[in-house]
């Protein structure tokens, strides 16, 4: 920006060099504080680093700090937001005609979409399946809208039938779909719940947070996922993906699109100070939130050059992770220590303890997430627990003695694609820690 002409920095912001050191080199022990989210050994969280090419594109924009509330405050990046967000609307299979942004999470995003549900069928409650995220309902609190949580079947899917008699009741204006569930992965029938929903005049939303980019790999082929719930979520009236999940970026970058633009009509307002050097739409008319990082966009714009949303860009960085989920399954199934608890649909495993009591089956996962972390640093493995009731248990056939309600079994996310390489150090791993605890 040296065409502007050169200037001081005011002496009130400077620094001394020796408080900057001592400030990053506390900084810095701090950090150490965590666990190595990076590694291929870290298999709990959905915790994956963003590319390095996002990070530079990251810190350029962020040394601007635009704002892509409105057109002036990042003209820049608020156009590289409308093309990359017209990227994502083509995955989905949108087309040109949609409305939709970039937001800070897919907690906001879910919050807009469940916001114009309200506003569409007013008076009517909202549908999401019993393992859907917990941000359905606290947001249908939020929005005083009712929530109805719907049974899932044996694979942690919404059960159709019992949608169907929540919707025969006619208090149900939308319905909620997940396209991978946050604790299994698990896809709900999209397909075959859009007829269904359409029969009875309910609106429906997809929750693709977490697996909405399975959409590139979504060909029924050995690496790839189940096809038709994905490509029905064309047919579906809004969509939520983060692409701070497997889109490579930094926190926070998530994003809503509807189907119908003209669900603009919901956002309609003004301001005196805010939208007036364009008569252009700004993204702030179309965004519940005020003020958002025009870094966030940069970054993944700048990453959908190098690997655009296709099968072969940021869908070949999927397939290792889907292969892995896959080869740990296998592993799993022939194990004399571990057991499967139900076969992974996109790139995330469940599995426990062979044990004769689910109070057993608690007690070594715990034993296993607890004494994984505190081995040594070249022996570490990190995992996290999913707590499960004695009937879930039964109905994916695990014959276990249900002394107690609930109890702890085991997950891993294999969201990066090194975690193909490291599935039987693994696995081996936590063999050895299951069969430690006794």
């Amino acid at each position: 920006m040296s065409q502007f002409g050169a200037f001081e920095p005011h002496p009130a912001t400077t620094i001394h060099a020796d408080q900057l050191d001592d400030a990053l080199h506390e900084l810095i022990g701090r950090l150490e504080d965590n666990y190595p989210f990076f590694h291929p050994r870290y298999a709990g969280q959905m915790l994956k680093p963003p590319h390095p090419v996002s990070v530079i594109g990251y810190l350029a924009a962020m040394l601007i700090n635009p704002n892509n509330h409105a057109l002036d405050g990042g003209p820049a990046t608020a156009q590289m937001e409308k093309e990359v967000v017209a990227q994502l609307a083509a995955m989905f299979g949108y087309g040109t005609d949609f409305l939709g942004h970039l937001t800070s999470s897919g907690t906001i995003a879910n919050l807009e979409a469940l916001f114009v549900a309200r506003e569409t069928h007013p008076g009517k409650g909202i549908a999401f399946s019993a393992d859907a995220h917990y941000t359905h309902g606290r947001m249908c609190h939020v929005l005083g809208v009712e929530g109805h949580a719907v049974a899932t079947d044996a694979a942690g899917r919404m059960d159709l039938a019992a949608l169907e008699e929540l919707l025969r009741t006619g208090t149900v204006g939308t319905v909620v779909l997940t396209t991978g569930t946050t604790g299994l992965g698990a896809v709900d029938p999209v397909h075959e719940a859009v007829p269904l929903c359409q029969r009875y005049g309910a609106r429906i939303h997809v929750d693709a947070a977490y697996g909405g980019f399975f959409r590139l790999i979504a060909d029924d082929s050995p690496d790839g996922v189940q096809a038709a719930p994905f490509r029905s979520i064309a047919d579906c009236d809004s969509v939520v993906v983060d692409p701070h999940k497997h889109g490579l970026q930094p926190y926070g970058c998530g994003a809503v699109l509807f189907k119908d633009p003209q669900v603009i009509r919901f956002y309609t307002h003004d301001s005196p100070y805010t939208y007036f050097t364009s008569d252009e739409l700004h993204l702030g008319e179309i965004s519940l939130e005020c003020s958002r990082s025009g870094a966030a966009a940069a970054a993944l714009w700048v990453t959908s050059q190098v690997l655009p949303f296709t099968a072969e860009g940021l869908g070949r960085v999927l397939r290792p992770g889907r292969r892995a989920a896959l080869a740990w399954a296998d592993l799993l199934a022939d194990s004399p220590t571990l057991a499967l608890y139900q076969p992974p649909e996109l790139d995330i495993v469940t599995y426990l303890p062979r044990r004769a009591s689910l109070s057993d089956v608690d007690r070594v996962s715990a034993h296993v997430l607890d004494a994984g972390m505190t081995r040594p640093k070249e022996d570490a493995v990190f995992v996290a627990t999913y707590s499960v009731t004695a009937e879930a248990l039964a109905a994916r056939g695990h014959r276990i003695t249900a002394d107690v309600d609930h109890g702890r079994i085991l997950r891993s996310v294999l969201m990066k694609p090194e975690s193909e390489q490291w599935v039987d150090f693994l696995h081996s791993a936590i063999d050895e820690l299951a069969t430690a605890a006794g």
